[in-house]
């Protein structure tokens, strides 16, 4: 017999098992099939239809666009994520797998994990994308302040301890129903916190934010974290652990969070330093001063003044300037027309309206012209010096309107068309002259003091 040197090839039948792939991970079908790119594409399309439909009110101010995304986010969003962990909570016993998976050799903590990681991850990636793409439409066309991303760090995070919170409420409740039940329950406790006694747990909610020119303090959102997180953890170890006892440490970590909350109260957020500040132009008669929040507003809004502040020129008694700070102006200030809330008077960076908002600068220029409301002779003069000044984009409207009433009506239009004309046709001393009388008695509601027209 012949020795053959050669190897044999080994048959299939007495082949070992296939050595498992290094490079794929367990979780690798989850993350990248099934419901959980599903569950983070609806976020984002839900988070940008939302922002994108008030796109007006937010774009262009970096509080806006924060203040904006976050009710955004925590108002649908959070309902969202309880609803898709909520599902994907079900899904074991919904295929019938549950006894299958309660035998396998891994525990029932790491076989959460791996059912609920996924679809958390792809929720924090929904909004992480939808929050940049607001943060990118703001960046090209922003009015001055900053962003600010602790908010949307923290923002993420609860969408992931709600998402957490959703599953363990899928694997104990056995009803198909229980997820769009839970995502408007969460809807309502969340509207009913934020709407509560300001001393109570109002300041509970992820909801609870400062207002615009307000920012929260550095270990807020830290705390929030802990707040929401700690719930959910221990609502997690309660549902997986052999031992419920472990989940009383992240609910002991939880009730400080919490504790500290509501004793800290309206102490969580502190004010903005720029809401107190200005930005000036002090070329002008009177100065142009814009919040320092929306400092790249100055250009446009001294440009939209410049027939107001031109035609004051010489004019003395004039408020020195226009400012634009919280509270009511000094005596001898007047108050620059809103420019907030965004989606009027602004939008995406830009005046909807000069000519409009010039004729609002001339209002609050004068200031108590409504004192002589019932006087005619002094609402003449008033009139006359809005006409000269920035005139209505809507004057001629009204006089065409007034001309079709009654004999009254137009005899009275006829009076203040003449005096528009007198003062108009002064010269520029003698007009100097006159408006500096005028803004004199600037604010007297006394209608006799008002110099003759």
């Amino acid at each position: 017999m012949s020795l053959d040197t050669a190897t044999a090839p080994v048959s299939p039948a007495t082949a070992g098992p296939p050595r498992p792939s290094l490079t794929r991970h367990p979780l690798r079908g989850e993350v990248l099939r099934g419901f959980a790119p599903v569950a983070g594409s609806a976020m984002l399309l839900m988070l940008l239809v939302a922002l994108g439909v008030s796109a007006e009110q937010w774009q262009g101010g970096w509080a806006e666009t924060r203040e904006h995304l976050h009710l955004t986010t925590v108002l649908l969003g959070v309902p969202l994520a309880l609803a898709a962990g909520c599902w994907q909570g079900g899904r074991e016993r919904r295929r019938g797998t549950e006894e299958l998976l309660a035998s396998a050799a891994r525990g029932r903590t790491a076989g959460f994990v791996a059912s609920a990681l996924p679809v958390a991850l792809w929720l924090a990636a929904g909004y992480a994308v939808a929050a940049t793409a607001a943060h990118l439409a703001t960046w090209y066309c922003s009015m001055g302040d900053r962003p600010r991303l602790a908010t949307p760090l923290t923002d993420a995070a609860v969408l992931v301890c709600a998402s957490l919170l959703g599953q363990v409420a899928g694997r104990v409740v056995a009803w198909r129903l229980t997820a769009p039940l839970l995502a408007a329950a969460g809807y309502v406790v969340l509207g009913m916190l934020d709407h509560g006694n300001r001393d109570t747990v109002r300041y509970l909610s992820p909801l609870a934010d400062g207002s615009l020119t307000a920012v929260p303090v550095w270990w807020q959102p830290l705390v929030m974290v802990a707040w929401t997180g700690g719930l959910a953890i221990a609502a997690v170890l309660a549902c997986t652990a052999r031992r419920g006892l472990v989940a009383l440490l992240p609910l002991a970590a939880a009730g400080a969070a919490g504790t500290l909350l509501l004793q800290t109260g309206d102490g969580l957020w502190r004010t903005d330093p720029l809401a107190h500040r200005q930005v000036c132009d002090t070329s002008t008669t009177p100065d142009i001063c814009v919040n320092a929040r929306y400092a790249e507003m100055l250009p446009q809004v001294r440009d939209a003044l410049s027939g107001l502040t031109g035609r004051l020129e010489g004019v003395r008694n004039v408020p020195v300037r226009f400012e634009d700070l919280p509270g009511r102006p000094g005596p001898d200030e007047a108050e620059l027309p809103m420019m907030t809330p965004l989606g009027w008077s602004v939008v995406r960076g830009r005046l909807t309206d000069p000519r409009e908002y010039a004729w609002a600068a001339g209002m609050m220029l004068q200031g108590g012209g409504e004192c002589d409301a019932t006087d005619p002779r002094a609402q003449r003069v008033h009139d006359a010096v809005e006409h000269f000044l920035a005139p209505s984009p809507l004057s001629r409207y009204f006089d065409e309107q007034k001309a079709e009433r009654g004999e009254a009506d137009r005899a009275e239009l006829k009076k203040r068309l003449a005096a528009r004309a007198r003062l108009t046709s002064m010269g520029d001393e003698e007009r100097r002259a006159w408006l500096s009388r005028y803004f004199a008695v600037r604010g007297e509601c006394d209608p006799s003091v008002v110099p003759a027209l």
